[in-house]
C-alpha cells in the first residue's frame, strides 16, 4: 500500500511527464488533482458521490471567479493585443534605428530597444518576437549581420515584456504567493531594465570586439531624409534649428513668403516644429518636477497628515491578492476547514501573509507588514537637495549641448521619435505611474491602458473591425487559459498538501540545515533547470507554491525571491527544447535559418540572466529599494 506522501510525490512527477507529452496544463492539473484527491478523501463505506474532492473543486473554482483583481489580466492582455494588431511598431523601429545609426550594431541595438519598449507596452512575448522577426530579422540578415546575433537579440529582447511591469506573470505570482501586485511591480522595475542594459552591453561589446558580425550600414541607408523647407529655414536664419525656428516665428516673412517648391511654409508648420524641438526640454522639466513633488511636497503633506499618509503609502486593499484557491472560504476558521477537508493539516502552512517577510541576512531593508514606517520629521534627507541640484545641472548641460548641436538631421530624427514613440511612451508611463504612486489599482490602470491602446490604434488608423475582433478573441482565449490554470493549480496544490507531499519536501529541505543564501541558490537552480522542459506558467502555478511555505523558515522576503524567479524564468523562453521564443522566431524566419542557429544565438543570453541574478543576490537593494521607498521601510 502506497503511503499518502508517496502518492503526493508520484503526483508531482506525473504532472511533469504528462505536460511534456503535450497535454494541456490546466486540465492536466485538474485531472490529476481530482484523481489523486479522490483517493486522498476516500473513506470506507462512503459513496463516491459524497467524496470531498468535488467540494474542493467547486471551492477552488469559486475562489478564482470571485477574485476581483484578476480582472486586470484580461485588460492588460487586451491592451497588448490591440497594440499588436494595430501595427504601431513599424515607425518606431525606423526612427530608433536612425537615432542609433552611429552606434556599433545599430540595427541590433534598435531591435533590443524596441523589444524592451514594446514588451513593456504589450507584455506579450510571442507577439513581440514575431513582430520583430518580421520587421527587423530580414534587414539585419541583409545588412550582413551574423545569424546568431540577429536571432539572439530578437528572442532575448522579446522576453523582457514578461518581466518588466505591467506583466501577467507578476499578477499570476501575486495570486499564488498572496503578495501585493503593486510592490511586485515596483520591485521588478529596476531588475528588468538592468537585464535589458546587460543585453545591450553584450551586443555592443561583441560588435566592438568582432566588427564582422555587425557590419556598418552604408551611408545611403542611414541618411536621414530632410524636408526641403528645413534647408531653406537654415539658409534664411541659422544652421541651428532651434534658434532658426524661434527667429522664423518672430520674423516669419523671410521664410513664409519664399515658400518651398511651390508650397508655402505656414505659420502653423513653424509652431508645430518648435513644439517638436522643445519636447526634450519639456520631458526633462516634467521628470524633475515629478521627482521634486513626490520627494519633497508629497512627503511634507504626509508629515502634516500622518494618518492619511499611512493610508496612501500602503497598496490599496484589493491590490493584495489572496493565495490561490483561498477564495471566500478563507473566512472560515482553519480548524473547521481542515475538518471539512479531512484533516489537511499541512495545508495551513501554505497560507501566506499579504506582506513580505524579511531578508535580513542579505542586507535588505525591512518591509513592514501591517503599518508603514513613522513619517520622517524633517522631510527628505539634506543630501537630496544636493543630489537633485547636481542632476538638474547635468540635465541642463546635456540639453544645452543637444540644442547647440541640433541641425536639420537631428531635428528630423527627433520629430520621428516624437511621432512614433512618444504617444505609446506616455501611455505606458501613465499606466505604471498611477499604479506605483497608489492613484489607481492595477485593475483600473489596466482599463486605462486598454482604452489608451484603442485610442492610439484609431488615431494611427491601423485598427479596423477585423483586427479588433481578432484582438478580443485572442484576449478571451489567453485569459481563459490563465484562469483555468489558476483553478487547476489551486486544486493540485491543495491535494498535494493534503497527501503530505508538501510537508515531506519541507522536512527534507529543513534537514539539510542550509543557510538562507544556500536555500536561495538551491531553489533558483531548481527553477532554472525546470525552465528547460517547462514553460513559465507551469513553473509558477505548480512548483513555486512548493517553495513559498519554506521562505518563512529561512526568513527570506517573498518579494525578492519572487523577482529572482521572474528574472530566472527568462531562461524558460530561451532554453531548449521548449524555448518558445525560438519557435516563434522560426515561424517567420527565412528557410535557411535553422533552429540550431537560433538556439546558439540564445545561449549567451541565458548566461547574462545568471549574471543579472548574481547582481541581485549581491545587491538586494536593486530589487527592494523602490518598494521600500514607495511603501515604507
Amino acid at each position: 500500500m502506497i503511503s499518502d506522501p508517496a502518492l503526493g510525490l508520484l503526483m508531482l512527477g506525473l504532472i511533469v511527464v504528462v505536460i511534456m507529452m503535450g497535454f494541456p496544463t490546466a486540465f492536466t492539473l485538474m485531472g490529476l488533482g481530482m484523481f489523486f484527491g479522490f483517493f486522498a478523501y476516500h473513506r470506507a463505506g462512503e459513496a463516491w458521490g459524497d467524496n470531498h474532492i468535488f467540494d474542493l473543486m467547486v471551492q477552488r473554482t469559486y475562489g478564482a471567479m470571485t477574485n476581483d483583481v484578476l480582472i486586470s489580466i484580461p485588460l492588460f492582455v487586451l491592451m497588448g493585443y490591440v497594440m499588436e494588431r494595430g501595427a504601431l511598431v513599424d515607425k518606431m523601429f525606423y526612427s530608433i534605428q536612425l537615432a542609433f545609426r552611429r552606434v556599433p550594431a545599430s540595427l541590433a541595438v534598435a531591435t533590443l530597444i524596441v523589444c524592451t519598449f514594446w514588451g513593456i507596452a504589450s507584455g506579450l512575448v510571442g507577439a513581440v518576437v514575431v513582430l520583430m522577426g518580421v520587421i527587423a530579422f530580414n534587414p539585419m540578415l541583409k545588412a550582413g549581420y551574423d545569424v546568431k546575433l540577429a536571432s539572439g537579440v530578437i528572442t532575448a529582447g522579446g522576453t523582457l515584456g514578461i518581466l518588466i511591469p505591467p506583466s501577467v506573470m507578476i499578477i499570476v505570482y501575486a495570486a499564488v504567493a498572496g503578495q501585493s501586485v503593486v510592490k511586485l511591480y515596483a520591485a521588478a522595475m529596476f531588475p528588468g531594465f538592468f537585464l535589458a542594459f546587460l543585453y545591450l552591453v553584450y551586443i555592443v561589446g561583441w560588435a566592438l570586439l568582432n566588427p564582422k558580425i555587425a557590419p556598418k550600414l552604408p551611408e545611403s541607408e542611414i541618411k536621414v531624409p530632410v524636408r526641403p523647407w528645413l534647408v531653406t529655414l537654415q539658409q534664411a536664419y541659422s544652421r541651428k534649428v532651434l534658434p532658426a525656428l524661434v527667429a522664423a516665428l518672430l520674423a516669419p516673412a523671410r521664410i513664409v513668403s519664399a515658400g518651398v517648391d511651390g508650397a508655402r511654409v505656414t505659420y502653423s508648420t513653424l509652431v508645430k516644429s518648435l513644439g517638436y524641438a522643445l519636447v526634450p526640454l519639456v520631458l526633462t522639466l516634467a521628470t524633475l518636477w515629478v521627482t521634486w513633488w513626490y520627494v519633497v511636497i508629497h512627503q511634507q503633506a504626509d508629515i502634516q497628515t500622518p494618518v492619511a499618509a499611512a493610508t496612501q503609502q500602503q497598496p490599496r486593499a484589493e491590490e493584495t491578492l489572496q493565495p490561490l484557491g483561498a477564495g471566500a472560504q478563507q473566512q472560515e476558521s482553519a480548524e473547521d476547514k481542515l475538518e471539512e477537508l479531512g484533516g489537511a493539516a499541512s495545508r495551513s502552512e501554505r497560507s501566506t501573509t499579504n506582506e513580505p517577510e524579511v531578508l535580513q541576512q542579505m542586507g535588505s531593508a525591512e518591509l513592514r507588514g501591517k503599518t508603514t514606517a513613522a513619517p520622517v520629521e524633517s522631510g527628505p534627507p539634506p543630501e537630496f537637495y544636493t543630489y537633485f541640484a547636481v542632476v538638474a545641472g547635468i540635465f541642463a548641460l546635456m540639453l544645452l549641448y543637444y540644442y547647440w548641436t541640433m541641425e536639420a538631421e537631428q531635428f528630423e530624427v527627433l520629430r520621428l521619435l516624437v511621432m512614433s514613440v512618444m504617444p505609446l511612451g506616455i501611455l505606458t508611463v501613465v499606466v505604471l505611474a498611477v499604479i506605483l504612486f497608489g492613484i489607481t489599482t492595477a485593475t483600473e490602470s489596466a482599463a486605462v491602458g486598454a482604452a489608451g491602446a484603442f485610442l492610439l490604434a484609431f488615431q494611427a488608423r491601423t485598427l479596423d473591425w477585423k483586427r479588433t475582433k481578432e484582438a478580443v478573441f485572442l484576449t478571451a482565449k489567453t485569459t481563459s487559459m490563465v484562469c483555468w490554470l489558476f483553478v487547476g493549480s489551486a486544486l493540485f496544490s491543495a491535494v498535494f498538501a493534503i497527501l503530505g507531499g508538501q510537508a515531506l519536501l519541507e522536512s527534507w529541505v529543513l534537514s539539510l540545515n542550509m543557510s538562507p543564501v544556500q536555500f536561495m541558490i538551491l531553489s533558483q537552480a531548481i527553477i532554472f533547470l525546470l525552465g528547460w522542459p517547462l514553460e513559465w506558467t507551469e513553473i509558477i502555478v505548480i512548483f513555486v507554491p512548493i517553495f513559498l511555505p519554506m521562505l518563512k523558515h529561512f526568513n527570506i522576503d517573498p518579494v525578492l525571491w519572487g523577482v529572482l524567479v521572474f528574472v530566472n524564468l527568462q531562461a524558460a523562453f530561451l532554453s531548449p527544447p521548449v524555448a518558445m521564443s525560438a519557435f516563434y522566431l522560426k515561424g517567420v524566419a527565412p528557410k535557411h535559418v535553422t533552429l540550431n542557429q537560433i538556439f546558439s544565438g540564445m545561449m549567451p543570453y541565458m548566461l547574462i540572466v545568471i549574471v543579472c541574478m548574481v547582481f541581485m543576490y549581491i545587491w538586494p537593494g536593486l530589487t527592494l529599494w523602490l518598494p521600500n521607498y514607495l511603501y515604507g521601510s
